[in-house]
């Protein structure tokens, strides 16, 4: 997996899109990458030309089904993060599905 942190257009023009939607999101980073956040909380994210969302176990499981979907290993070093995963731009049609679950997820568990 690339470590790519550098967000990609795609990514950015999603970020436009989903703020449409959910106004109350903030945008910052983490592990280097720009990151949307909700109430100071990260749930999703630009990283290897892909959108990386933190999800809840039923979702994640959904999501690591999908073709290509990646472990969401910032380092780069075989540690991926529990609970985060990347969706590349070949599921960009799934990507608002699984940042509103990652946004729902964040106010369900306060992480």
């Amino acid at each position: 997996m690339a470590t790519d942190k550098t967000p990609s257009e795609d990514y950015l023009g999603f970020v436009e899109i989903f703020r449409g939607v959910r106004p109350d999101i903030e945008t910052g980073s983490m592990f280097g990458m720009r990151c949307m956040k909700r109430g100071g909380k990260a749930f999703a994210g630009g990283f290897a030309g892909g959108l990386v969302v933190k999800l809840a176990p039923e979702a994640l499981a959904r999501a690591a089904a999908l073709t290509h979907a990646t472990e969401f290993d910032p380092s780069g070093g075989g540690r991926p993060m529990k609970a985060w995963i990347v969706l590349g731009s070949e599921h960009q049609d799934r990507w608002q599905e699984y940042a509103e679950a990652a946004y729902a997820a964040v106010e369900a568990t306060g992480r």
